[in-house]
């Protein structure tokens, strides 16, 4: 057995910074392996929201009581380490949304509907979750632009030449999955970004899945945006940051009518917010927003270079695991990858495989992972997916594989 990567962190600490982790399903200890659909929460976390609900809620930025203004600095102060956790140049670059999904929507339904036109080509990949694509085809039908895909090969790379030959002088929008959410991809988003500026396109990356994997830096990627959600950062649920560069965020029209989105309103005529609250209409999502700042210090806390290390540790000991059960193929062998692992058994459904791991207390993902066009692309109708996050563990990993040959030996 390969030796462990050596780095600095204390897992079985980190363990117990997760309370929900300290539990058994049906009668065994958890083994939860689905972290690429959404990871758990420190107590730190936990302990930020309650303490916002009891301490100080409040409605911000309008009221001038202690509450209000205590609740509009942490809301703030989030939005600086947004800066800082992406190196964006301006913090007004740093839009909150309910998601990666109401991000990308966003830009759709502004960027889009204010500067593409018919004819105008829209580049996306293979590889895009659901909602990365659907957005761009609503738009599409709308404005009578062209949607084209990037292919990716058999080992679940895209194909950058491919890419090349897509672009021409009709390009003007590249929206592209920075990591695979089923494969584990990592894709080569500098030269995407590089190679559609070239042609006078303007980019967008979806980093749902290598926000909290991957080291960011927006301004040395050149991306135009940047989405991401908190719920894959070790933070709360329904939150996520857009980012933009300021100059394109200053150029689009409001997504949302409302408070705080508003300077003036009269029924002749409102004019609008700056950047970034022209794009925050109404009560935001205070609670999760000033939670996720603690998401943010906990990972600085341990180091991104840390956790990555781990999970590729992890990546490596769980693909050469599971190589050796005879039947199973692993869907997705780039030679860049984060911790996810997608797999096929034969003559068994992946279904059937979710639900007797999960009999046996271990949870991963089973179907097409919001990734139908992907799943063609393979022949295949899913995969069951192992995901891992910075609390996992070689023992975890070994119980998923003694798990999977019971589910062999039931199902064969």
């Amino acid at each position: 057995m390969q030796s462990a990567i050596e780095t600095t962190l204390d897992i079985q600490q980190i363990r117990r910074d997760f309370p929900i982790l300290d539990q058994q399903v049906n009668g065994r200890p958890l083994v939860y392996l689905d972290n690429a659909a959404t990871n758990q929460k420190p107590t730190a976390v936990i302990k930020a929201l309650t303490d916002y609900y009891e301490g100080y809620n409040a409605n911000i930025h309008r009221g001038i009581h202690h509450l209000a203004e205590k609740a509009t600095a942490a809301f703030e102060a989030s939005r600086r380490a947004f800066q800082d956790f992406l190196n964006a140049k301006h913090w007004q670059e740093i839009i909150f949304t309910y998601g990666t999904t109401d991000g990308i929507n966003l830009v759709a339904q502004t960027y889009g509907r204010q500067f593409l036109n018919e004819g105008d080509e829209i580049i996306i990949s293979t590889m895009e979750h659901h909602s990365n694509i659907v957005p761009w085809q609503m738009l599409c039908e709308e404005k009578g632009c062209i949607l084209k895909v990037i292919p990716v090969n058999d080992e679940g790379e895209l194909l950058i030449d491919e890419y090349e030959k897509l672009l021409t002088e009709r390009t003007k929008f590249v929206s592209c999955v920075h990591v695979s959410n089923s494969l584990g991809t990592i894709n080569p988003v500098k030269t995407i970004i590089d190679k559609a500026h070239a042609v006078g396109a303007v980019v967008l990356i979806d980093g749902a899945q290598a926000s909290s994997h991957l080291e960011l830096d927006v301004q040395a990627l050149d991306a135009d945006f940047y989405v991401l959600s908190a719920h894959k950062l070790y933070g709360p649920t329904g939150m996520g940051v857009l980012y933009g560069k300021k100059e394109l965020l200053d150029a689009m029209p409001p997504y949302r009518g409302g408070g705080e989105m508003i300077k003036e309103v009269t029924f002749a005529k409102t004019t609008y917010n700056e950047i970034p609250y022209k794009f925050e209409a109404g009560t935001p999502n205070i609670a999760d927003v000033i939670a996720v700042k603690t998401a943010l210090d906990y990972m600085a806390g341990l180091g991104k270079e840390n956790i990555a290390a781990h999970e590729n540790d992890l990546l490596q000991y769980a693909t050469e695991q599971l190589s050796e059960l005879d039947g199973l193929r692993i869907i997705g062998r780039a030679t860049h990858k984060i911790g996810v692992v997608s797999f096929v058994l034969d003559g068994i459904h992946h279904q059937d495989t979710g639900v007797i791991l999960d009999q046996q207390g271990i949870a991963v993902r089973t179907g097409h992972h919001c990734t139908q066009p992907l799943m063609q692309r393979f022949g295949i109708a899913g995969t069951t997916r192992a995901s891992f996050a910075v609390y996992n563990t070689r023992d975890e990993i070994d119980r998923l594989v003694q798990g999977l040959r019971r589910v062999q030996k039931m199902m064969l």
